[in-house]
């Protein structure tokens, strides 16, 4: 099959309010005709910064270290020695790769279920208390488990996520065909056009559920749902610099393997990309020294190494993709110095994506899409409507230096 030529220079403004008329122009019914079922981890995020100075002991009378080299620095003079790093709780809020890909997508307005460990601490599978503003986005919401635990130190230039991740290692196919029901499962998957899985790298149940999805229900579903919608699988490793090569390598033939009975776009951000090619013999250097080009021609080895339907790369300065259908594309974000939050940017780029492809948007307008809700979230603080995704992307910022 031919490859289409790059679309590095593209009109971006344009594109972006192509992405924004097409959007504000869908019905309700239009929406309604592509479900989501996501999973399957949860966390409670406690959004912390670190006090480099204080300058009087009251809640806010602190300078806070900006940057993680600085705290690099910080952490590498206590070496020999000792240390007393003070952390600020800014906020605890919901959180989780699976509850903030899904609590983007709510929030557009796609009905979307979401199954994972949201569950409260007694056992009961009720809702955890703190996830209830996230059940009130999403159609429906099913506990199985209470969720993990992540401390996020937030910086300009980036996070560290220091996860605690016990409580959602027991997540796994025989855990949800036990607590749900195959039938239940099939039955709802059968209705559904979009699957999110995500954080594979601390979920060692993962691998089972795409086996289980391939095995029990994918392989005996038709390929559209009974809308007529395409129905594709999307996900998002979440950063497994922690896991082996051989247990990457084992989880991505599980992709390809999957990708024979569902599309799969597997989603990366620079260093999992770079990972990721690593570990499946691809080579990422270029004869050019454009960003842009580079991605790309990276989300087109991977893709077609690996078999897959899509690969999506979204550094913080755009994203790229490539499709089994010969397209490629970049598109410049709307890159800001100074976000107001960072933790969950990644996976609001992920549900703008989905949404946008679900819907059947152009390559060039679902990284749009992308972008800017994940644009609008670090600098409102809140996954965005529909309303404000229009206007957001009818405005779309220039990326800043």
């Amino acid at each position: 099959m031919p490859t289409a030529p790059d679309r590095s220079t593209m009109d971006r403004a344009a594109v972006a309010r192509a992405a924004a008329d097409r959007l504000g122009s869908l019905t309700t019914a239009e929406i309604e005709s592509v479900p989501a079922l996501i999973g399957f981890d949860g966390f409670i995020d406690s959004i912390i910064h670190v006090v480099d100075q204080r300058h009087a002991m009251t809640p806010d009378g602190y300078s806070r270290i900006a940057t993680i080299d600085a705290f690099a620095a910080r952490v590498a003079a206590a070496a020999g020695k000792s240390a007393n790093l003070e952390l600020v709780t800014i906020e605890e809020r919901f959180g989780g790769n699976g509850p903030l890909f899904a609590g983007a997508l709510g929030q557009l307005g796609m009905p979307t279920t979401y199954v994972g460990a949201v569950g409260a601490a007694d056992g009961t599978n009720r809702l955890h208390p703190i996830f209830q503003g996230f059940a009130q986005r999403c159609r429906r919401v099913i506990p199985v488990g209470p969720p993990a635990f992540t401390d996020a130190l937030e910086f300009d230039d980036g996070k560290l996520m220091l996860n605690k991740p016990g409580n959602i290692q027991n997540v796994s196919w025989e855990l949800l065909t036990r607590a749900i029901g195959l039938e239940t499962l099939r039955s709802m998957i059968a209705g559904t056009a979009l699957i999110g899985i995500v954080n594979w790298t601390l979920m060692g149940g993962v691998n089972s559920v795409w086996q289980g999805l391939k095995r029990d229900i994918l392989g005996g579903l038709p390929r559209t749902t009974p809308s007529g919608r395409r129905r594709s699988i999307f996900i998002d490793l979440t950063d497994p610099a922690k896991r082996t090569d051989h247990d990457l390598a084992a989880g991505l033939t599980l992709l390809s393997d999957l990708n024979t009975v569902t599309p799969v776009t597997l989603g990366l951000n620079l260093a999992e990309a770079e990972r990721v090619a690593r570990v499946i013999g691809v080579e990422t250097s270029t004869t050019t020294t454009a960003p842009s080009a580079r991605l790309i021609q990276m989300a087109r080895a991977i893709r077609a190494t690996l078999a897959l339907d899509a690969v999506v790369i979204h550094p913080r300065e755009g994203a790229a993709a490539a499709t089994a259908a010969g397209e490629s594309v970049w598109f410049d974000g709307p890159f800001t110095n100074s976000p107001r939050l960072s933790t969950g940017a990644g996976d609001h780029f992920n549900g703008g994506f989905s949404y946008a492809s679900s819907l059947g948007l152009p390559l060039a307008e679902c990284l749009a899409v992308g972008c800017a809700v994940s644009g609008a979230y670090v600098r409102d603080t809140t996954s965005p409507t529909r309303g404000r995704l229009v206007e957001f992307l009818r405005n779309l910022p220039e990326p800043e230096s």
